[in-house]
């Protein structure tokens, strides 16, 4: 049996089959309590009071208050019951969600998860779902909107016919799905979320995954060991650009690598090795205020502290989590060059 709802801030009136205690607006993706309509003035009280928050709106060159949007779509995929499972990436979603809240002012209703405990079978990271999504973190985007898409889960490469890439490979994300209806590839997640980007608008993806070094199909690479940046256009001279925003990624290893997901000796965490180490490097920040280079170099010293066995310097607690062997490299991409010892890291 369907229960009928009516999203108090974009005001849609939809239908679905749930017992959850909470749905999520399938156009604003606002969280909704289950339970009857309380009726018009109530509804027009929470819209009223959503108005009237300074958080959710700015006001423009005409004077007339517009939606400020950051908008936020976290993806943990866990392959429950099967040879492939990963036991960290939960903890990786929820741990992602509250850096957004606490760190970059995100508001929750604006931050979808798609997990496999979701009730609500469109918060599967099914392949479908994942791809719906992702069109919804760029519509009706404008200057001002913060976007980031985080994807915690298994990576592979596929070879690329297409002479697009320079290795020859395409990297991939794998949803829940992904032995019966495929991956997604990286020329499907730049045409969704990075070529429609309008001037103004920035997206952010951090992908802790295996292979995803370049999964966003940006042209720039940073080279950290050589402090300058390096172009990654594709060899059939086809331009990755995006409509006139900022797109940024961090991924977890290079293409050819792969990602640490991994428990502390007492079995009570789990959680991916990149993850872990960028919440903790932005938090050790106090208001997170750390440029790109500062925050690849913590990420980058981190690591090397855990393969460092008995070396931390009083606090083992990458060691226990990580084991000594952390050989994944961080890699940052994007749309644009830029001083990356200049430019602040802000979600």
């Amino acid at each position: 049996m369907e229960t009928k709802f009516s999203c108090s801030v974009c005001r849609l009136k939809f239908s679905a089959a749930t017992k959850a205690e909470r749905v999520s607006c399938p156009r604003c993706s606002a969280l909704i309590t289950n339970q009857p309509l309380r009726g018009l003035i109530g509804l027009l009280g929470s819209w009223a009071s959503l108005v009237s928050s300074s958080s959710l709106f700015k006001t423009d060159n005409s004077g007339d208050r517009v939606p400020v949007k950051k908008r936020a779509v976290l993806c943990a995929v866990s392959y429950k019951k099967c040879k492939y499972e990963l036991k960290g990436t939960i903890n990786d979603v929820k741990n992602m969600k509250d850096l957004l809240i606490q760190m970059y002012g995100f508001q929750e209703p604006n931050i979808l998860l798609l997990t496999e405990e979701q009730s609500d079978t469109r918060l599967i990271p099914t392949k479908a779902n994942i791809e719906n999504w992702l069109k919804w973190l760029v519509k009706n985007c404008r200057s001002g909107d913060s976007l980031v898409f985080y994807y915690s889960g298994h990576g592979l490469r596929q070879r690329d016919f297409d002479i697009e890439e320079s290795d020859g490979f395409k990297e991939t994300i794998c949803p829940v799905d992904f032995l019966k209806e495929g991956m997604i590839i990286e020329h499907d997640i730049y045409a969704t979320i990075v070529k429609p980007l309008p001037i103004g608008v920035t997206l952010h993806a951090i992908v802790d995954a295996c292979r995803s070094g370049t999964i966003l199909d940006l042209e720039h690479v940073y080279d950290r060991q050589k402090g300058k940046w390096i172009d990654n256009s594709p060899p059939s001279s086809v331009r990755k650009q995006t409509s006139g925003g900022l797109a940024y990624s961090i991924s977890a290893c290079e293409d050819d690598q792969v990602a640490a997901d991994t428990s502390a000796l007492n079995s009570k965490t789990m959680n991916g090795a990149m993850t872990f180490i960028l919440i903790e490097a932005v938090r050790g920040r106090g208001q997170g205020n750390i440029t790109y280079g500062e925050l690849l170099d913590s990420m980058e010293e981190r690591i090397e502290q855990a393969n460092q066995q008995g070396c931390l310097g009083g606090s083992r607690k990458l060691t226990r989590l990580f084991g000594p062997n952390l050989t994944q490299k961080l890699l940052l991409s994007a749309s644009e060059e830029f001083p990356v010892y200049e430019r602040e890291f802000k979600l």
